[in-house]
C-alpha cells in the first residue's frame, strides 16, 4: 500500500504529493493527517530544506472530506456530537495547524480540482500556482455542514471577504482564470507546465540565505495578527541575529564585489 503522502526532495526544494487518487486525495483520513503532519515536522528540523511544494496524484488535487466516511458515519465522522468535536480537533484541524507552523515557505501546485477542505489546504500555503484544468469550491454548505478546517480564516484572507462570501454562502466553483484574477492563485499554468513553474519559483525563493526566509515567513505570519509595535520589537530582535549571520556578510561582499552569493546557511 502507498503512503499516503509521497516525499521527494530535489536539492533544497521537496515535494509531497497527497497520494491517494481512489478517494481524488481526500485528506481527512487518519493516515494522511499524520503524514502531512510528520511531514512538515520533518522540515521544520531539517535546516537545508528551504522550500516545500504540495501538489495531489491524479487529475485532483484534493477532493477535501472523505463524502462515503461521511455517509458511513466512519472515521472522524462518526460518534456523538462530543466526539465529532474531538475528531475535528484531533483529526484534519491538525493539518492548518501543521502548515501554518511550517518555517518554510509553502507553494499548492494545484494540479485539478481543490474542494472543500481541498480548497483550505490549498489556502494553508503561502503561494498557489493552478493548473488550466484546476478549480475551486468552498462547497460545505452544499453538504449542510460549515468549514470545519479553518476555511472562514483563510478564505477572506484570500480573496476578500465578499468573494469568500458568495464562495462559502453558494458552495459554488470557480475557474482557475477566475482565481487568479481573484488574487486566490499567483499564476496559472498548462498542466505539463504546473510542476516545473512550482519549481521554477521555489528556485527563485530558494537562492536566498535560508535562515533570513525563515525568519521573514514568521514575521509575515505574525503580521497577520499583531500591532505595529509589537511586530517591530519582533522585527528588531530577528535582525539582530540575521546581521550575525555568514549568510548576511556573504550576501553583502557578493553585492560590492558584483558577483552570486553562496549561502551555506550559516
Amino acid at each position: 500500500m502507498n503512503a499516503p503522502v509521497r516525499v521527494e526532495r530535489t536539492g533544497d526544494i521537496v515535494v509531497w504529493t497527497i497520494d491517494k487518487p481512489q478517494t481524488r486525495n481526500a485528506i481527512s483520513d487518519a493516515d494522511t493527517v499524520a503524514a502531512l503532519e510528520d511531514a512538515v515536522h520533518k522540515v521544520n528540523r531539517d535546516p537545508s530544506v528551504r522550500v516545500a511544494i504540495i501538489t495531489g496524484a491524479g487529475t485532483a488535487f484534493s477532493s477535501g472530506g472523505n463524502v462515503k466516511q461521511m455517509r458511513d458515519r466512519a472515521g472522524m465522522f462518526g460518534g456523538t456530537p462530543a466526539q465529532l468535536r474531538q475528531g475535528y480537533r484531533h483529526g484534519i484541524q491538525r493539518i492548518p495547524k501543521a502548515l501554518y507552523h511550517c518555517e518554510v515557505p509553502t507553494i499548492a501546485a494545484v494540479n485539478g480540482p481543490a474542494v472543500g477542505a481541498g480548497c483550505d489546504l490549498a489556502l494553508m500555503c503561502d503561494m498557489r500556482i493552478a493548473s488550466t484544468t484546476a478549480t475551486f469550491a468552498e462547497s460545505f454548505v452544499r453538504l449542510g455542514l460549515i468549514p470545519g478546517d479553518g476555511g472562514a480564516w483563510l478564505l477572506p484572507r484570500a480573496v476578500g471577504m465578499a468573494r469568500a462570501s458568495e464562495m462559502a454562502f453558494t458552495g459554488g466553483t470557480i475557474d482557475a482564470a477566475t482565481a487568479l484574477e481573484w488574487g486566490m492563485v499567483n499564476s496559472v499554468a498548462p498542466p505539463e507546465e504546473l510542476l516545473p513553474a512550482a519549481h521554477e519559483l521555489a528556485d527563485r525563493i530558494a537562492a536566498n540565505p535560508p535562515h533570513a526566509l525563515r525568519m521573514t515567513k514568521r514575521l509575515m505570519r505574525e503580521g497577520q495578527q499583531s500591532t505595529l509595535e509589537t511586530l517591530l520589537e519582533l522585527s528588531a530582535a530577528m535582525q539582530a541575529v540575521a546581521h550575525h549571520t555568514d549568510d548576511h556578510h556573504e550576501a553583502v561582499a557578493a553585492m560590492l564585489e558584483r558577483r552570486e552569493a553562496r549561502f551555506t546557511g550559516q
